[in-house]
């Protein structure tokens, strides 16, 4: 049986009234941007964020400005980042190929990779800029072929945030709008007088956010509901603590509701990590946020080997795994529930976030149980298509179709078989009765 050094603290009723304080508050201001438009987008922006502009759209001249203002070391770096996100994105569409095979004589059946035509790209401010999440979901729509991309980021504190700015023009968005928020998400969902609606939101954000992607999808497609950031890690006798304790807390920064937990088949390791987070945590400028997700979300558990170990992280199912053991890459064949890994002690979660290349809009709150983060494939809608060109095997199907659809009662379906068939079997009685006959069919 695992031991557990440190036990979350957290949860409880509270969470509930808080939850359902949110969905609430989303449901009035989704309800109120339903019905009035800018007027109710306008009225929310300068209730939340303090922002009433002429105009939330930043034009073209505009936007030149801003990225003027932006150092050069910083546009270097989100160009270089931009371009592992770009290349990484541009290999998994390469991935994803058109199929066309002949079933049977005739019978040609393909499926399409279609992008969709617009898709919107929500970048978090708040209490950080997060000026990666542009890269994330702009640049991945553009490599899919989203022809149209509207990107969203609220203003902080009253002021715009021009390297966010920088980054969502540098990664192509086409229209770029300073919004925030419910308000954001909705405009872009149901479309104003001047914000055109998209079919697809994605990208993180805070609880009002998600809550927001949750009651309109179906008028909208979304990525997914992502909660606060979750790191999981499995660490071995081998781990050095040092290397553990702050890589827990660089997730734990994330907001006082992230959980940061460690799995380890060492306990001195546990013990020993245990120690340095509280030592390394007083000194932490983000303390007010890490410290409250470390007490009242922060898990230390020992496993009895290796084994054990990836079931419990398994069961977990984390946004963010990190492997640091002798053989990291055994994680690719013991677990299936986590939204990225991080195999060994070179790699680290922070550089999924904000420099490695794969996307950061991941699956959290045991989502990774069914379904990975924001990719490519996301953006891209697979048709299929049909095509018969030989009168015989349509006629055989025909006949299968009639008989399989009178089973379930479908008249009308079978009848669309009929008609195919009718070309080797004569015109079907219940046309004849109406005295119809089909031209070419035997008599």
């Amino acid at each position: 049986m695992p031991v557990e050094l440190k036990a979350a603290a957290g949860g409880g009723t509270g969470d509930d009234a808080a939850a359902a304080r949110v969905r609430d508050a989303v449901a009035e201001v989704v309800a109120d941007i339903r019905a009035d438009g800018d007027t109710a987008v306008r009225r929310y922006s300068a209730k939340f964020d303090g922002w009433s502009p002429e105009h939330f759209r930043l034009s073209p001249e505009r936007i030149e400005e801003i990225v003027a203002g932006v150092d050069r070391q910083v546009i270097e770096d989100i160009s270089f980042v931009q371009a592992q996100v770009r290349r990484f994105a541009e290999a998994q569409r390469a991935a994803l190929q058109d199929v066309e095979i002949e079933t049977l004589p005739g019978v040609v059946l393909g499926h399409r990779n279609v992008p969709i035509s617009a898709a919107g790209a929500y970048v978090p401010g708040g209490r950080y800029p997060l000026v990666a999440s542009a890269h994330m979901t702009v640049v991945t729509a553009k490599v899919a072929g989203v022809a149209r991309v509207a990107a969203c980021t609220p203003p902080i504190r009253g002021e715009i945030p021009k390297e966010t700015v920088a980054a969502m023009h540098l990664a192509g968005a086409d229209e770029i709008y300073l919004l925030g928020g419910i308000q954001a998400v909705a405009a872009l969902a149901l479309g104003t007088e001047t914000i055109g609606r998209v079919d697809l939101i994605a990208g993180p954000g805070n609880a009002y956010v998600a809550e927001a992607k949750r009651q309109l999808f179906g008028e909208v497609g979304i990525d997914l509901i992502a909660g606060p950031t979750e790191i999981l890690i499995v660490a071995d006798e081998t781990a050095d603590p040092v290397t553990v304790a702050v890589d827990l807390l660089s997730q734990a920064e994330h907001g006082p509701d992230s959980p940061a937990v460690l799995v380890t088949t060492s306990e001195r390791l546990g013990r020993e990590v245990i120690d340095l987070v509280e030592r390394i945590l007083p000194g932490m400028p983000t303390k007010d946020y890490a410290l409250p997700a470390w007490r009242d979300h922060g898990q230390v558990i020992v496993a009895a080997d290796l084994a054990e170990a990836w079931r419990i992280a398994d069961s977990f199912a984390s946004e963010h795994v990190q492997v640091l053991t002798a053989e990291p890459r055994r994680a690719l064949e013991e677990m299936r529930n986590y939204g990225a890994l991080f195999l060994g002690e070179g790699t680290c979660v922070s550089y999924g976030d904000k420099v490695i290349g794969t996307n950061h809009v991941l699956p959290t709150r045991h989502a990774a149980r069914y379904t990975g983060g924001l990719w490519v494939g996301k953006y891209l809608k697979t048709v299929t298509y049909q095509e018969i060109k030989n009168p015989e095997t349509s006629a055989e199907l025909g006949r299968v179709c009639g008989r399989a659809s009178r089973v379930e009662l479908f008249e009308g379906h079978a009848r669309s078989g009929d008609i195919r068939a009718a070309r080797y079997d004569g015109t079907p009685a219940w046309l004849r009765e109406i005295g119809v006959e089909i031209p070419g069919a035997p008599a």
